[in-house]
């Protein structure tokens, strides 16, 4: 995972026109389903746009997501007058605004753009009415409710170093995100994994060999394909999950309720799942595979070789390795996927990403999804195999509590 924004090869300047091209290939993705999935497009759009890095981006989508879904909840309780679409669609609309423009205030022309286009199109009335005062009561509630969460808690993280001793200084990123309160877990380390391997270990030895030979920014063994789903997965923010969301969300005979539960329960899911792997990233401090491998003749083991060197073939996020943070978004969004659809019915599965030039992707199940995400890091040269599958089950442990509490619960 990439923090801020996109930290990887390349020149920055391709990164950022790739933009906006990006929000437009997923949206070309999605025929109109509903004001839910609709808006759930633009959201990603102005969060891409506000240049957020990943973890805050994940945090704002739960908060617009949670927003809509209680919208909409309120109006299931109110009767069948307040259910009528127009209530439906202007719910939504008021919900993602009034998060929107808390959390993204640089954002406000392009909120309002889009709120006044969705709006515009709903006619006046009770309806319209009670639509845009459930969608701003809901905003208003989640936002109080988030507003101490720890994510804005001061950054206080300590190299660790002997006194006179030169340490980089840049500052690694996210180190007070384990702090923050979960959306649903009990604690940041409530699934915390175990330790990485020894590194006098035969699985230390076979992940730093093949990190090391298909990882490499020169000389890789990678494939041209392998290459392909590198540079696919470079992509962290939001929108390369929730287009994989929405693949479930256009299925047929969905409704705009159903599909806020769906959406608000994959962004909790992610941003717990983040929480919890900051907080195991920073309990470990394990090192990346640029340090390890021009460092191998300190790891006590015989069998790795130093390359002096040796790069990754994207710029090394600024984080601890262990576990992977792209692979637990991936492991928390297919367990949420999985309880909402049931093992083995799942409609095939496709996003797109910027990193690839707006290039889509597609599979069979979450499972492979989640395989190809972790195959992807070692690729990309900043994860061991190890790291992304801990990240995974780590993953896969925060979706399903998560959609145990929101997937499973009454409507």
């Amino acid at each position: 995972m990439n923090h801020p924004h996109i930290r990887s090869t390349g020149g920055r300047k391709l990164r950022h026109a790739l933009l906006a091209a990006a929000a437009l290939a997923v949206a070309s993705l999605d025929a109109r389903a509903d004001a839910v999935t609709d808006w759930n497009v633009k959201a990603g759009e102005i969060l891409v746009e506000s240049k957020l890095g990943t973890p805050p981006a994940i945090r704002a989508m739960a908060i617009v997501q949670t927003a809509v879904h209680d919208a909409l909840q309120s109006l299931v309780r109110r009767g069948a007058a307040d259910r009528a679409p127009a209530a439906i669609d202007a719910a939504v609309a008021a919900a993602n605004r009034a998060t929107l423009f808390k959390l993204l205030p640089a954002q406000e022309a392009s909120i309002e753009a889009a709120y006044r286009a969705a709006i515009g199109g709903i006619a006046d009335g009770p309806a319209k009415n009670a639509g845009i005062a459930a969608g701003e009561a809901a905003a208003a509630a989640v936002l109080a409710a988030r507003a101490d969460d720890g994510a804005t808690a001061p950054e206080r993280y300590r190299p660790r170093t002997s006194p006179g001793v030169y340490v980089p200084t840049a500052t690694p990123a996210a180190s007070q995100w384990a702090q923050r309160k979960p959306w649903v877990l009990s604690l940041a380390s409530e699934f915390r994994p175990g330790p990485p391997p020894a590194l006098d270990s035969a699985q230390w030895v076979r992940d730093f060999q093949e990190v090391k030979s298909l990882g490499a920014r020169q000389g890789s063994a990678r494939s041209a394909e392998q290459t392909e789903i590198a540079r696919f997965w470079e992509y962290s923010l939001p929108p390369i999950y929730q287009g994989i969301v929405r693949s479930v969300a256009l299925a047929p005979g969905r409704d705009a309720a159903r599909n806020a539960r769906l959406f608000a329960a994959a962004s909790q899911a992610m941003d717990d799942a983040l929480i919890a792997v900051f907080d195991a990233k920073y309990h470990y401090h394990f090192w990346r595979p640029l340090t390890a491998i021009r460092n191998a003749d300190i790891d006590g083991h015989d069998a790795t070789e130093v390359d002096a060197g040796w790069s990754p073939l994207i710029d090394t996020p600024m984080h601890p390795e262990y576990p992977a943070g792209h692979t637990v978004l991936a492991g928390a969004v297919a367990a949420v996927l999985k309880a909402e659809t049931g093992r083995g019915s799942t409609p095939e599965l496709a996003t797109s990403s910027p990193s690839a030039k707006g290039a889509t992707r597609r599979w069979k199940t979450p499972d492979d999804l989640v395989r190809e995400v972790v195959d992807a890091r070692v690729y990309d040269g900043v994860h061991y195999r190890f790291s992304g599958e801990a990240g995974a089950e780590l993953g896969r442990k925060v979706g399903e509590r998560v959609a145990a509490k929101l997937l499973h619960a009454p409507h």
